[in-house]
């Protein structure tokens, strides 16, 4: 029987991040056939599974620094709730299921999760060390599943949902590492790319994300075939609740001084998740008209 220390080893609130692979069934306006959604949420499933295996990696590599920060000196590992030798058979469990399950879905999905896999894995051992380089790695994540996703349902990826997923995801990478500079101001032990960056870099950088990813979404909403596909000129409406959200967002980041864990932001924001159904409920009225 799992205990709450299993759990928290496989961090699961951090499987909002591949709800991303449900991306190009909804932007492709087939999410009411139960045949995709099927095979789409398969494909999530494996995100999950292999994801759970990579950040099990990192916990074991990264313990004694997890054990020096105010946050992840709680986590399960850190803690000493599971030992590394368990949490080895653990990772290798969800990594092969999760390979196995791409597999019967298909083979580039099998293909696209073990890069998924030695990525992450290179960015635990090395990649995350070096500035700017780490945040790209953590966007190019976050493309793979899109493409993940639109293979479980025969979709085409479009260049719109490519940009800005991956602008999104270096404008949240960004923010985790505003936390660690301020972390590393307060004279805590941070990871060694920390160096890389200041908070007047992380502050700039952030706002130059914001603008570009807001600017990518209305060049979405206005294209000809994406209204031709919509039958419908009012899509750019919907860039009101992503600008709300990018702002609310900024306030999290520059006001409240949080940020450097978004998935938990997203989970318990009640402003954000209103801003995200919002947005959703609009595209939804739109494809049912």
């Amino acid at each position: 029987m799992l205990s709450k220390a299993h759990i928290r080893l496989l961090r699961p609130h951090q499987y909002i991040k591949n709800l991303f692979v449900f991306a190009p069934l909804f932007f492709s306006f087939r999410f009411f056939e139960p045949e995709l959604l099927f095979q789409v949420t398969l494909a999530f499933i494996s995100f999950c599974l292999v994801a759970s295996s990579v950040y099990i990696f990192n916990d074991i590599n990264d313990v004694n620094e997890d054990k020096k920060h105010p946050e992840k000196k709680y986590r399960p590992l850190a803690q000493g709730l599971i030992t590394p030798k368990q949490a080895y058979v653990y990772m290798s469990v969800l990594l092969v299921s999760g390979l196995g399950l791409g597999l019967a879905l298909d083979l580039r999905i099998f293909f696209i999760l073990v890069i998924y896999s030695i990525l992450n894995t290179i960015y635990t051992l090395k990649l995350k060390h070096v500035a700017v380089l780490d945040i790209f790695i953590i966007g190019i994540g976050f493309v793979l599943r899109i493409f993940a996703g639109a293979l479980a349902a025969t979709v085409e990826a479009s260049m719109w949902i490519v940009l800005m997923t991956f602008l999104l995801a270096l404008f949240l990478a960004l923010a985790k590492r505003r936390d660690d500079v301020l972390l590393a101001g307060e004279g805590r032990d941070v990871r060694k790319c920390i160096d890389g960056y200041t908070l007047d870099f992380v502050n700039v950088s952030m706002i130059i994300m914001a603008a570009v990813t807001l600017v990518c979404y209305i060049l979405y909403t206005i294209s000809p075939e994406v209204q031709q596909r919509f039958g419908s000129g009012y899509l750019y409406l919907s860039a009101v609740f992503v600008l709300l959200g990018i702002m609310r967002y900024l306030q999290i980041v520059f006001v409240d001084q949080r940020g450097g864990n978004p998935t938990q932001e997203i989970l318990k924001d009640r402003f954000l998740q209103v801003t995200v159904t919002c947005w959703l409920l609009f595209f939804l009225v739109l494809t049912r008209t």
